[in-house]
């Protein structure tokens, strides 16, 4: 008896072992601000992103998501969506799904912002055992998962609505209210929502109990926090610094205020200024010149070592600003590739990887094309070389921005170097062919297309419209 008690005691250790080794090879390392430096962030729409909407259906590609450089996923809000006032249309225009006819009502999803419970999952999605699968499969392939968190407000069905009215903001007919736009004391549209109240000390208690949560018990990486400016500071001077006792993590305000990347607060916000102003360029409304000025006013306002996430599209522009095709056109992969060279994180949304050239819609089901072409070729190049090369980091650490003169207005020319290494990107930014000639000296290899190239100052280049190279020695 005591012979079979050692042999099956050992069997039990060998297994504690292997299930701890297994443990151990599936757990990602913890994040570091060097993961920042040469990360894309890859913006994921389950609903949206297969016929299926669901989390098993978006975690069996996560593996090839490395093969666009991808190092974060942004997972948009998981959480069950209210049904009171659930919203059916947007706009000026925007209408209920109870104001739809009866028959067509069940398919008025509403939209993922207006959350009705902060700790469960949305069914339409899956279940709470099939959310962890995506972020331990994530996990397994090297690449960190954030959660889109909602904090300035709540669906109408949240149960703080009636257990904590407290936590709302109130008319003087104390009436909870939908958020107000503070510049001009009018609703901003939103609806479908309530405006949660900070000066309420016990709201700020749980919305922070509610996000440790999910760093606590579901493995998250950290958050995309919506609309972060309209939150008020001091919340998240409390928050974050408590999240970060818990665990390393990254922090994605949907934001531009300055004061939110200071002392270790979020780790970055939104490049906005630098989207419209690629927009403009594609359209010929702004020119170069626009560009070197939105480079002049980052380097002012903001400190060294904070971090801008660049983008082309994002949820918010593709069904309701348009497709990249639609504000970019023929500009396209000059700016995607602008949004890879230039400081920063680039970001790539669901579906830009296949073309996606339909705004998708918000409140209803629909999907994205899953058709590799050349949009997902670009987004491998961009990618690799945003991996690969040091010059090209974006971080806290990042790598210098040196413009250089070009003899043609329309042409942008800049260098990144860091670690003795160099990039230069160099882009006709017009709809017009142009020469130019630069004060580039040496053999240079195109990393898109393979192509070596001989450049001297008195070398004139002629450019087609929207023609980019971007060079490596």
């Amino acid at each position: 008896m005591k012979k079979i008690f050692i042999i099956w005691s050992a069997i039990a250790m060998m297994g504690c072992k292997n299930k701890s080794e297994e443990i151990a090879s599936t757990t990602i390392k913890k994040f570091s601000p060097a993961v920042e430096e040469n990360s894309v962030i890859y913006e994921v729409n389950i609903r949206q992103y297969s016929p299926e909407g669901t989390f098993n259906a978006f975690t069996k590609d996560i593996p090839q998501l490395k093969e666009l450089g991808v190092k974060i996923i942004w997972v948009m809000p998981i959480f069950p969506i209210s049904q009171t006032k659930r919203k059916a249309t947007g706009g000026d225009d925007s209408k209920f799904a109870s104001e739809m006819p009866p028959a067509e009502q069940h398919k008025y999803l509403g939209s993922y912002y207006a959350v009705s419970d902060f700790k469960k999952v949305n069914p339409e999605f899956g279940t709470i055992e099939d959310f962890r699968n995506l972020v331990k499969t994530a996990h397994e392939n090297g690449i960190y998962v954030i959660l889109d968190w909602v904090p300035n407000h709540t669906g109408w069905d949240h149960v703080w609505i009636k257990n904590h009215p407290e936590y709302y903001t109130q008319n003087a007919k104390g009436e909870i209210i939908d958020p107000v736009n503070p510049e001009t004391g009018k609703s901003w549209g939103w609806t479908d929502v309530a405006d949660l109240n900070y000066d309420n000390q016990n709201l700020r208690a749980e919305m922070t109990a509610d996000m440790m949560h999910w760093i606590k018990n579901e493995e998250i990486d950290g958050f995309r926090c919506d609309v972060a400016g309209n939150v008020p500071l001091d919340f998240w001077q409390q928050a974050i610094p408590q999240l970060r006792k818990q665990k390393s993590i990254f922090m994605l305000a949907e934001a531009w205020e300055p004061a939110l990347l200071k002392n270790n607060l979020f780790d970055m916000a939104y490049g906005w200024d630098g989207h419209h102003t690629m927009n403009k360029i594609a359209q010929g409304k702004e020119t170069v010149k626009q560009f070197d000025a939105y480079i002049e006013k980052i380097n002012k306002d903001y400190e060294a070592n904070d971090i801008l996430m660049n983008f082309v599209d994002n949820h918010d522009e593709n069904s309701w600003n348009g497709t990249i095709k639609s504000r970019l056109g023929e500009a396209e992969a000059a700016m995607t590739a602008l949004s890879y060279l230039m400081p920063g994180m680039p970001l790539v949304y669901s579906g830009n990887e296949y073309g996606l050239e339909h705004s998708l819609k918000f409140f209803e089901k629909d999907s994205i094309p899953k058709t590799k072409g050349k949009q997902w070729e670009l987004r491998t190049k961009l990618g690799k070389i945003k991996n690969e090369i040091d010059a090209l980091h974006g971080g806290k650490n990042k790598a210098k921005y040196k413009r250089l003169p070009a003899s043609n207005e329309n042409v942008l020319v800049f260098e990144r170097t860091k670690n003795d290494k160099k990039v230069i990107y160099l882009a006709n930014l017009s709809a017009k062919p142009v020469s130019v000639s630069m004060p580039i000296t040496g053999q240079y290899k195109d990393v898109m297309n393979e192509k070596i190239m001989d450049l001297n100052p008195t070398q004139v280049l002629s450019m087609l419209p929207w023609q980019y190279y971007i060079l490596t020695k």
